[in-house]
């Protein structure tokens, strides 16, 4: 069994309010509250960085299950939303939508799109990340296929 370590550090100088700062290998971005939450908006969020954990996830599990099908494409793009419900004071990630747009070579086939249907559908299961927060966040696809 392999098991590969990732490492993230970070600094947060002040309260709430504050922007801090998340650094890992390949990324150091500023981070703190949304607006929509009350806070200053600076850099990112972990709203936003759950969405696109979640969201490349998603499209890289979908372009190796492709590439393992032998299923080409002339493009693959997605949108994805995030939903968090806050109720009471307390704040829930509910809902993650990914919005998937394939288009096939126009030489595909009945058989070729029925895969892509299956692949779209699959790789949110396959997902690592998928996983990671299932029974906590629901996650939806609404893909468009064509050719």
């Amino acid at each position: 069994m392999a098991e590969h370590h990732f490492y993230l550090k970070a600094e947060w100088p002040g309260l709430r309010n504050d922007v801090g700062v998340i650094e890992t290998e390949k990324l150091k971005t500023e981070v703190s509250i949304p607006p929509e939450m009350d806070g200053p908006g600076i850099g990112t969020n972990p709203d936003e960085m759950l969405l696109g954990a979640a969201a490349t996830c998603y499209i890289i599990t979908l372009a190796a299950m492709m590439e393992r099908s032998k299923l080409e494409k002339v493009t693959l793009t997605m949108a994805s939303e995030g939903i968090v419900d806050v109720t009471n004071q307390i704040i829930t990630y509910k809902k993650i939508i990914h919005r998937p747009h394939l288009i096939l070579k126009e030489t595909t086939n009945s058989k070729e799109y029925k895969l892509a249907e299956k692949l779209v559908m699959k790789a949110e299961h396959a997902c690592m990340i998928s996983r990671a927060v299932k029974g906590n966040v629901e996650i939806l696809v609404e893909p468009i296929i064509e050719y």
